[in-house]
């Protein structure tokens, strides 16, 4: 579906929910689609999409991202995925991150390890700070925040090898678990931004938390997470920042 459509839109097929913050009918239907798919086989399983929020209970949740990376869709950009992740009693134990334009498929499994198109995956260890490649997005949905943000990047960007932002936190993930890139920050994301990609860097070797080093990450949606030794670098750096600024750590 997505891939049918990419580069098909109509600017009546796209509206805006926030200043910058795009949904297209594709992402509302690949939902549905997805929702469908997993009930059918799950009907006891609570479902929590970006697009219609959350449906049922139980133990078991779905957190799904029909399309993660929706401005760079609707712009034409091929940079976006679907994120799919599961969790028992609020704990993941499956991720799942697609990548259409590629074709690639990550996944992930706790205790599994986690892999793209059956190749085993491991995130850039021993590979030091000032040679780091490391990811970041925009708080867009927050712009509250937008100067926090900013002071983390000018710590952080004299210190490393570059700094790339792509605009789908879900590749950004993957890439982390790939060993593409060592690191990611961002303020302010979504659970199904997140959770997938998390599993992934977990199996992967990584490390993932929030700002104040514990794993509230989906609840605050401020995420650092790399190889360990950048993870904890750049945690470093984020944390530095926001004491300067007085701002509380989560």
């Amino acid at each position: 579906m997505l891939l049918r459509h990419f580069r098909g839109l109509h600017p009546d097929d796209i509206r805006t929910k926030t200043q910058n913050d795009f949904v297209s009918f594709v992402d509302r239907e690949s939902e549905t689609a997805i929702r469908g798919v997993i009930l059918d086989a799950f009907p006891g399983h609570e479902f929590l999409g970006e697009e219609h929020g959350s449906v049922g209970g139980g133990a078991w949740r779905w957190i799904v991202d029909p399309l993660d990376g929706t401005s760079n869709y609707v712009h034409g950009v091929p940079q976006f995925a679907i994120s799919i992740a599961l969790q028992h009693k609020g704990r993941l134990v499956v991720g799942l991150v697609y990548d259409p334009i590629r074709g690639d498929e990550y996944v992930a499994e706790r205790g599994g390890g986690a892999w793209r198109n059956g190749e085993r995956l491991g995130v850039a260890d021993r590979q030091p700070m000032e040679d780091a490649l490391i990811g970041t997005g925009f708080p867009f949905r927050a712009r509250q925040v937008f100067d926090d943000y900013m002071a983390t990047f000018r710590e952080i960007y004299p210190r490393v090898s570059d700094v790339r932002r792509p605009g789908s936190a879900a590749l950004d993930f993957a890439f982390v678990a790939s060993g593409a890139t060592a690191g990611f920050w961002e303020f302010a994301l979504s659970p199904w931004d997140i959770a997938a990609g998390a599993l992934l860097i977990e199996e992967a070797g990584g490390v993932i938390t929030d700002f104040a080093g514990g794993d509230s990450y989906l609840s605050s949606g401020n995420v650092v997470t790399g190889a360990p030794q950048i993870h904890r670098e750049l945690l470093a750096c984020v944390q530095k920042v926001l004491r300067e600024r007085g701002r509380a750590l989560a």
